[in-house]
Order: C-alpha cells, then structure tokens, then sequence
C-alpha cells in the first residue's frame, strides 16, 4: 500500500522557520522525482520545490533562497527546510511522488500538512 505522510507542519511565526518532512512507504521511492505542493485558500495548488530521483531541484521563483528540498533515499524521506517564512507561504503543503515510464506517468499524493504563519 502506498502512503506519503507528511509531517512538521504547524504555526511559525513570520521570518521562522519550519521543516516538513514526508515519509514515503509502498513503492520504490529512490527511483521517483518528489515534490513539494502547496494550496491555499481559494487558490490553485502550486509547486513549491521539487528533487529528481537524482538529486537536482529546482523551486518556485516565490520561495528561492528561503527553502531547500532534500532527500534521504535509505530513509524514504523528503524533507523542506523553510526559512524566513512570510504569511503567504500559509497553505496546505502536500508530498508527491511522480514517475514517467514508457509514457505513462505514475504518481500518488499525501495527505497535506497545513502550515499557518501568524505573529
């Protein structure tokens, strides 16, 4: 059974920082890409970051320099580290898990984590 659990969502204050962290179970996770989303109220659901299964990432122009994704293939874990956070990063942030073979795409998404950002 597949399951991405994300965990380390909570209230931060504005300029602090907080750690996700989803921890992958059911599926190979060394040989999926995986990614960060966040939605909001009444917005869309958007990519934050995201990290090949090789390690290359690549972030939001909204959270450059402020959040790192990472990864722990013996572990099954993805993490993300964000600093210097403002009060529009506030949002559900979900853990997913993508992978394209033969032109098919094979993918599962986390439950979400919600992140509130208040003084």
């Amino acid at each position: 059974q597949v399951q991405l659990v994300e965990s380390g969502g909570g209230l931060v204050q504005p300029g602090g920082s907080l750690r996700l962290s989803c921890a992958a179970s059911g599926f190979t996770f060394s040989i999926y890409d995986m990614s960060w989303y966040r939605q909001a109220p009444g917005k869309e659901r958007e990519l934050v970051a995201g990290i090949t299964n090789y390690g290359a990432t690549n972030y939001a122009d909204s959270v450059k320099g402020r959040f790192t994704i990472s990864r722990d293939n013996a572990k099954n874990l993805v993490h993300l580290q964000m600093n210097s956070v403002k009060p529009e990063d506030a949002a559900v942030y979900y853990c997913y898990a993508s992978r394209l073979r033969a032109g098919v795409r094979y993918d599962y998404w986390g439950q979400g984590t919600q992140v509130t950002v208040s003084s």
